[in-house]
């Protein structure tokens, strides 16, 4: 007579793996009701899978920004997958929260991988969710940021999460940084100010800044001193600090922050 699990035994095994009703109980049969045994099949499956759409494109996901209880700490991840109709789902989301907290105690994508999750490694975590998903599922973005205080926002849909920190804490400081983090997401600065910007995305933008001119018939003795005015209008529209506030009229994030309170400045930001 073959083995039947309880219905108790199913869920439990559900809850511990997130594997669906029915790959849990074919588990527990094929483990004769050793749980363990079963945990393992299910994770041996995520393997199978794993390895089969190593190759797939994970281009959906969900976006996660996580902030500590102190507001010092930040961190955005990406868990990717293949469809948006996973991508969506509740447990999935879950899922990326929770590594998203886990996160908060790393440094780089690599602890987070080798990082306990409930008794087994994220990375093992990853390929057993794999075979319940039933596709390829990997964290593909972790980026970290610290600072007096740290604010965050995360985009409808998940699509996008972003963090801003700021040099000290003060009353209102999580709205301010929630703001900030809300023009970050919608803005995509590349830097904080133009000192921040790679030398090698600056001389790409004279030049074509130079080549507009000359097409449009400048002299070249003053391609020079035109092009460094269209730098400046770069600048303006992709430097956190210079751009033109979104939930103000005519002040820029910089000017924003300063009304608030002088003294206080933006140390950096994040996005994914």
């Amino acid at each position: 007579m073959s083995y039947s699990p309880k219905a108790a035994d199913v869920a439990k095994l559900r809850n511990a793996t997130g594997a669906g009703m029915m790959d849990s109980k074919k588990a527990l049969v094929e483990a004769e009701g050793d749980f363990d045994k079963a945990v393992d099949l299910l994770r041996k499956k995520g393997q199978k899978v794993a390895a089969n759409r190593a190759d797939r494109e994970n281009l959906e996901g969900a976006v996660i920004a996580a902030v500590n209880d102190a507001h010092t700490k930040a961190v955005v991840i990406k868990l990717s997958c293949e469809t948006d109709f996973v991508a969506k789902n509740e447990d999935f989301v879950k899922l990326a929260k929770d590594f998203a907290k886990l996160a908060l105690n790393f440094n780089t994508k690599e602890e987070l991988l080798a990082a306990d999750f409930n008794g087994i490694p994220v990375s093992e975590k990853l390929i057993e969710q794999t075979g319940v998903i039933g596709e390829k599922i990997e964290i593909s973005g972790f980026k970290k940021l610290e600072a007096p205080f740290v604010g965050s926002y995360i985009h409808a849909g998940n699509k996008i999460a972003s963090a801003v920190g700021l040099s000290k804490s003060f009353g209102n400081a999580a709205e301010v940084s929630k703001n900030i983090s809300m023009q970050v997401a919608a803005m995509t600065p590349i830097a904080l100010d133009e000192t921040q910007v790679d030398s090698s995305v600056i001389e790409k933008e004279l030049e074509i800044a130079k080549d507009q001119l000359r097409q449009e018939g400048k002299p070249e003795a003053m391609l020079e001193n035109i092009a460094k005015g269209k730098l400046n209008k770069f600048f303006k529209d992709n430097t956190l600090l210079k751009q033109d506030y979104i939930m103000g009229e005519k002040i820029s994030v910089e000017d924003y922050v300063k009304s608030i309170d002088p003294e206080v400045k933006i140390t950096g930001f994040i996005r994914l």
